[in-house]
């Protein structure tokens, strides 16, 4: 895809990490709320070492649980796809090779030309 930008060709990955960063201060900032009402119901001082180590256990018991395994299983996938693994490029060689059979006998003359130009324009994956 060459002229465009990172943002643009990564868009999806961008909005999702926006996304994932608004929740993750979200739930810090509305964490700390609950932290101090009940540091206050306690009658005990609001400290702010003792949020961090309590944000933190919470924060990393949800991606245990969760946000890791779902991370590895699409993004992981999505990485190893978007480099061109042995698995996707077997897919796209395999739908070219029909593209370019159904080319050649939609139209005998022009076909192998037109798959040529193609070639050019839009060069194959090696």
């Amino acid at each position: 895809m060459p002229g465009r930008s990172i943002w643009s060709r990564y868009s999806y990955t961008w909005v999702t990490l926006g996304l994932f960063f608004i929740a993750l201060i979200g739930h810090w900032v509305f964490g700390w709320y609950e932290f101090v009402q009940q540091q206050q119901e306690h009658n005990q001082a609001v400290e702010v070492s003792a949020y961090v180590i309590q944000l933190m256990r919470g924060t990393l018991e949800n991606w245990q649980s969760e946000f890791l395994q779902l991370v590895w299983q699409v993004a992981g996938l999505s990485f190893l796809y978007h480099v061109g693994s042995t698995q996707s490029r077997e897919a796209e060689d395999r739908m070219e090779a029909k593209i370019d059979e159904l080319l050649r006998t939609a139209d005998p003359r022009n076909g192998p030309a037109k798959i040529r130009e193609l070639d050019r324009q839009f060069a194959r994956k090696e």
